[in-house]
């Protein structure tokens, strides 16, 4: 019986024994030491690549560039009769000089400033433009659109300041910025522009 209790001391000693001679403890090599790095495998995905896309731009054909001069009597409009048609040099005033049923005029339409009140017998457009015609001096329009367009109701070519066009005992004179038409054998007749206008 006595023998039965000294294996399992015996046996305890060797163990011991063989820890020691090992130079740890079981507690010791079950715990890892704070000097241990442990490997971690990472991944770093490869860089993308984009395919270098190549353009390739043909040039437009060059665009024909035509600087006009300026309107002679050459380029003004006449249609139905020797009527005239034409704008002022800036391009404000649409005019011409046209035989109408009932009576032949020289004209021009645009905004101007001062305009003379409206008359009571005016419906319509008033103010907007001054033509001549008879034998008295020029008036103030009572208008209720365009009159003096081409036949195919565009205002006419831009006539150029200095330049004179004359028809139906008529003649309008284009300056810088307005127009200035009279009646042949009276003399009378008016002259527009956007900041002035004046009727003799």
């Amino acid at each position: 019986m006595g023998s039965r209790r000294v294996w399992p001391v015996v046996i305890a000693a060797v163990v011991a024994t063989t820890a020691a001679a090992c130079g740890t403890s079981t507690a010791e090599q079950a715990a890892p030491s704070a000097d241990t790095t442990t490997a971690v495998e990472t991944t770093t995905p490869a860089p993308a690549t984009t395919a270098a896309v190549t353009t390739t731009t043909t040039p437009a054909p060059p665009t024909a560039t035509t600087t006009a001069g300026p309107t002679t009597l050459a380029t003004v409009e006449f249609v139905r009769n020797e009527a005239v048609y034409f704008s002022s040099a800036d391009g404000r005033f649409q005019c011409g000089i046209v035989e109408l049923a009932s009576r032949v005029e020289a004209g021009c339409q645009g905004t101007t400033t001062p305009v003379p009140p409206r008359p009571d017998d005016c419906m319509i457009g008033w103010g907007n433009g001054i033509r001549i015609t008879g034998d008295g001096r020029g008036a103030f329009m009572c208008a209720g659109g365009p009159i003096y367009l081409t036949a195919t109701d565009a205002p006419g070519a831009p006539l150029a300041a200095g330049q004179k066009v004359s028809s139906f005992g008529y003649t309008c004179t284009s300056e810088a910025a307005g127009v200035t038409c009279r009646k042949d054998d009276t003399g009378h007749g008016f002259r527009i522009a956007a900041a002035s206008n004046e009727v003799f």
